[in-house]
């Protein structure tokens, strides 16, 4: 008979060529496992190490740069948002006063041109019931005067529609005694 194919080549392969179980877990093979995977290890950390994590780095420094120069920016803007804001504070309260200030001033010359133009209504009242006055006295004294002519003048025509003789003095006397209280 022929050489027997039921001879295996190692424990990890039968006769037929065929991988017995799992292949990675035979013992015989382990050892060139373990070779190939330190050299896959080696050239995948050289390949990092030289090319990728470099540029990692880089990023990475490149965006802490860009983030301490924003930091360091924002510091600046907020001091000078302060500094605005006291300004803004500062010329505010300065508006306020001065608007008070302004107002204080503008009650005092009005307080001055409403006394001023009370004072001159006032003149020009007293002057005004001065005239009024005389202009009373005048219409008053014409007014008696015309009083007096008229009781005269009745007078003077009762005692005549009575029948009796009218005498212009008597009759004077008569009515300007009566007039007078």
């Amino acid at each position: 008979m022929a050489a027997s194919t039921d001879q295996v080549a190692s424990k990890c392969i039968d006769g037929y060529g065929s991988a017995i179980g799992m292949p990675q877990l035979c013992g015989d093979w382990m050892a060139n496992q373990i070779f190939w995977l330190v050299v896959t290890l080696v050239i995948i950390f050289l390949i990092l190490s030289r090319i990728a994590l470099p540029r990692i780095a880089e990023v990475l420094a490149d965006r802490q740069s860009t983030i301490t120069n924003y930091l360091t920016a924002s510091e600046e803007l907020k001091s000078k948002a302060e500094e605005a804001e006291r300004a803004y504070t500062q010329a505010l309260n300065d508006a306020r006063s001065e608007a008070s200030r302004l107002l204080d001033a503008s009650k005092a010359e009005m307080k001055k041109e409403l006394q001023a133009a009370i004072n001159k209504a006032d003149a020009e009242i007293s002057v005004k019931v001065g005239e009024s006055e005389k202009s009373i006295a005048e219409i008053r004294n014409n007014a008696m005067a015309s009083i007096e002519k008229v009781a005269k003048d009745t007078a003077k025509e009762i005692v005549v529609a009575l029948g009796a003789k009218a005498d212009a003095k008597t009759i004077n006397a008569a009515v300007s005694s009566k007039m007078k209280g």
